[in-house]
């Protein structure tokens, strides 16, 4: 698989985990940060629908 291929970091460079163990840039959690590069892409999508999830709580 090409680099091109892989599903990107949400990572936005803001790296600070909250108390519940989520970064208050990209919201992944700790874990899901640091298994990110030995994750798959469909590991990574899942990850990212997580995120998605946990922004629009933040948003509220």
């Amino acid at each position: 698989m090409k680099v091109a291929d892989k599903v990107r970091s949400p990572c936005v460079s803001v790296c600070a985990l909250d108390e519940n163990d989520i970064c208050v840039g990209c919201q992944r959690t700790g874990d899901e940060i640091f298994r990110w590069t030995t994750m798959t892409n469909e590991e990574r999508r899942d990850v990212l629908v997580k995120v998605a999830e946990r922004e629009k709580k933040v948003a509220i």
